[in-house]
């Protein structure tokens, strides 16, 4: 699956899907999108993308100083990226996907995001999630070969690795060595930060998927993973992302892998819990409407 590539990796052309509700209150013109910044990515840690912060993360890799001397002035890429970020939250993850494409390892992160979001929420067909998402984990290995200290480029392979597994199912991907590389990028993200919400919960929904396939003993045994692991995990997500739709989704989901009889009615208040969210952007509109389907 690995190539070598100078530039973005864009995905299949191809018509995307619309995201199926209102969006108009989310699109973050302006000074919405630093305002709203910090809230909408309160799971990621992601940094808000300006000129400075372009200038920092060349001081920081020198392979991307590079790219960056070869790709244009910071002020236009900060730009570009925002706009990448501002179709993500508003929905058009297509958009978000075509042109964090274009931004090589500056955009790496919002396409990737958007990649698992439309994959998990509005793609239809097999082979069209899977050419997405193959083509967001060449982006992530791309980004993470100039940015390896970049928690999120990290991140974000382990979160299209994750989907990828969940679309071929999790035993395929344990056979074909996915669920190590997704360990390892998690590890390599929280060891960068540990505060990292959505690195937690997917760290916790591994150790649940493995354990509920396996069975306890041979997920320990194998893969290391445990169901007190996925607790610890998922715990530390809602700790730090207590506002995030998704990290009681995905707890409640855990819960049901590993048992459901014992965990259910904990299970039920989380997805209660993520229904009653007010959604801040078009993907936690898409998870609290997830979360409402299991409590009707």
């Amino acid at each position: 699956m690995r190539t070598s590539r100078s530039a973005g990796t864009a995905a299949p052309k191809t018509k995307w899907a619309r995201f199926p509700y209102a969006a108009s209150s989310y699109r973050l013109e302006g000074e919405k999108l630093a305002r709203q910044w910090k809230r909408l990515h309160q799971g990621d840690c992601e940094s808000y993308p300006d000129a400075a912060r372009v200038g920092s993360t060349a001081k920081q890799s020198r392979a991307f100083s590079r790219w960056l001397e070869a790709h244009g002035k910071r002020e236009a890429l900060a730009s570009a990226l925002q706009g990448a970020w501002r179709e993500f939250h508003a929905g058009d993850f297509g958009a978000a996907i075509d042109i964090g494409s274009t931004l090589g390892p500056l955009g790496a992160a919002a396409a990737n995001k958007a990649a698992g979001v439309y994959v998990t929420y509005l793609e239809k067909k097999q082979e069209r999630a899977l050419e997405i998402l193959q083509a967001a984990i060449r982006r992530g290995e791309d980004a993470i070969e100039m940015l390896p200290d970049d928690p999120n480029a990290h991140y974000m392979l382990a979160f299209v690795l994750g989907r990828y597994a969940q679309r071929i199912s999790v035993l395929q991907a344990l056979a074909n060595g996915i669920a190590g590389r997704v360990r390892t990028q998690l590890e390599h993200a929280l060891r960068l930060e540990p505060r990292h919400a959505d690195a937690h919960i997917a760290f916790g929904l591994y150790h649940a998927e493995i354990v509920a396939k396996l069975g306890a003993l041979p997920a320990r045994l194998t893969y290391g993973a445990s169901q007190t692991s996925a607790l610890e995990h998922l715990d530390r997500a809602l700790k730090f992302a207590p506002a995030s739709p998704i990290a009681h989704v995905e707890y409640a989901n855990a819960l049901l892998l590993l048992d459901a009889k014992a965990h259910g009615e904990r299970a039920r208040k989380l997805y209660a819990e993520a229904a009653a969210c007010k959604p801040g952007d078009a993907m936690e509109r898409l998870d609290v409407e997830r979360a409402r389907s299991h409590t009707t």
